[in-house]
């Protein structure tokens, strides 16, 4: 079996996600029905575009492709999901081969990541079988290390035995073309007074039914708004991962983009993000936006301001998608005021955006969080705190804000469940207090509950 190795790393042979794999490689040295190659995809993304043939090649010629990649903001580095996007437009036919993949990360929205990847092997045709998500340091640890080996042995098996896990698209995604619903006609209504607030809208415009979006979507604003189309900007390539803007937020591209988003993009009082669904994601261009943001580091800098989506594609299609950008707008501290889509009727779902992040604007509206926001921040607060001499604008920036909630010193509640405990175990005290302990541990509820119905 030939396994080629997608390296979506943009460090290439330096990639720490990379090493596990030279691990297992070596580790399996004296398994001759096994064989590895690598194509350094993210590192060589501007070269295999120029020229596709030997990619192709190496692709047709494995028995199982296995993507490698650290993940980069929710997914995979835009140089990856680029390199998809080539063998969809060449129309290489991969239908029958195995594939899986490897990826290192702090267990950020790895879910989505690994999504992403089965989903466009779901398009391919590809017989997916189910990856190794690890921490950055899991191959430094005894137990890290036969965690790979272990998924490894898995991986071959499976293999070897033709079992695959089942298609989550059963019909090709790409054989069932969206056709966008017509826009409506505006019905007279006198346009909106525009307020003192500004929308900067954020657009990846490859298609004649988003720009129209965009448009509807400027005409019955009741703010400002700034389009900002990426294709227009030079970027000088895809975020390289280097760490080099941890000290002070300065990209080591001399393109600009670091200032170009502060003071375009990051100073608009909300943001509109407009794209085109491609490849269950919002395409490569987007992506290489998003991953360049890293000059933030890992900074809510944009914390309490509103955003929004105008999306052509079928949307509702893609649950993967859907739970990405809900996810990092509770993690950025955002509201999220909407997704409008062009499935069935944008005309009212972009009116009814435009109405939502005025009212966000003007009333500084701030929605509460769930498990995608909460949980996700103190993985990152953990991580910044522990390499905060690296991380110092960060480090930084989490003191100010907050974020540091640990160690949890509320001595008068832990004394509190201490007792509570205590009488718990008691069947004595139990017998005796019967549901006067639940009584008890309402009666601060009630306090509030009196003191809300004087208002």
């Amino acid at each position: 079996m030939h396994i080629l190795v997608l390296n979506g790393s943009p460090k290439g042979e330096n990639s720490i996600t990379l090493q596990t794999v030279r691990y297992l490689e070596k580790r399996f040295a004296d398994r001759t029905d096994v064989s590895f190659s690598v194509l350094h995809v993210g590192q060589r993304i501007k070269n295999i575009e120029k020229d596709f043939d030997q990619a192709e090649k190496e692709l047709k010629n494995a028995d199982l492709l296995l993507f490698c990649y650290p993940v980069y903001t929710f997914l995979v580095p835009s140089q990856l999901h680029r390199f998809i996007e080539l063998i969809k437009e060449r129309g290489t036919d991969l239908s029958g081969k195995f594939a899986a993949q490897i990826t290192t990360s702090l267990h950020f929205y790895d879910v989505t990541a690994h999504r992403f990847i089965r989903d466009n092997c779901d398009d391919l045709g590809l017989r997916y079988l189910c990856g190794l998500s690890a921490d950055m340091e899991d191959l430094l640890k005894p137990e890290g290390r036969k965690q790979a080996e272990d998924f490894f042995e898995h991986l071959l098996w499976c293999a070897q035995n033709g079992i695959a896990e089942r298609p989550l698209y059963p019909v090709l995604c790409g054989q069932t073309p969206f056709h966008p619903a017509p826009m409506k006609a505006a019905e007279g209504k006198a346009p909106r007074t525009q307020g003192k607030g500004r929308i900067a809208i954020v657009a990846d415009l490859g298609s004649e039914a988003l720009s129209e979006m965009v448009g509807r979507f400027r005409a019955v604003s009741g703010c400002q708004t700034e389009l900002i189309d990426l294709n227009a900007f030079p970027f000088a390539g895809g975020c390289l991962g280097c760490f080099r803007c941890a000290a002070d937020g300065t990209c080591i591209y001399k393109d600009g983009f670091d200032r170009f988003l502060r003071e375009r993009i990051q100073s608009a009082d909300a943001i509109v993000y407009a794209f085109s669904i491609r490849d269950h994601s919002m395409g490569s261009r987007m992506k290489l936006f998003d991953d360049r943001q890293f000059c933030n580091g890992h900074r809510t800098v944009t914390m309490g301001k509103p955003v929004g989506y105008l999306i052509d594609g079928a949307y509702d299609a893609e649950p993967n998608l859907r739970m990405l950008i809900e996810s990092r707008a509770e993690v950025g501290g955002n509201f999220l005021a909407g997704v409008a889509t062009n499935e069935t009727n944008p005309a009212a779902e972009i009116e009814a955006l435009s109405k939502k992040l005025d009212y966000a604007i003007e009333r500084d509206y701030q929605q509460p969080r769930t498990f995608y926001g909460v949980g996700g921040m103190k993985v990152f607060r953990d991580l910044i705190w522990q390499m905060q001499g690296l991380m110092r604008e960060d480090h930084r920036f989490y003191k100010k804000h907050g974020f540091y909630d640990f160690p949890q010193k509320r001595r008068g509640r832990m004394i509190g469940m201490y007792l509570v405990g205590a009488m718990m175990r008691s069947k004595r005290i139990q017998k005796k207090i019967g549901n006067k302990m639940t009584e008890g541990m309402l009666m601060p509820y009630q306090k509030v509950l009196d003191e809300a119905s004087k208002k």
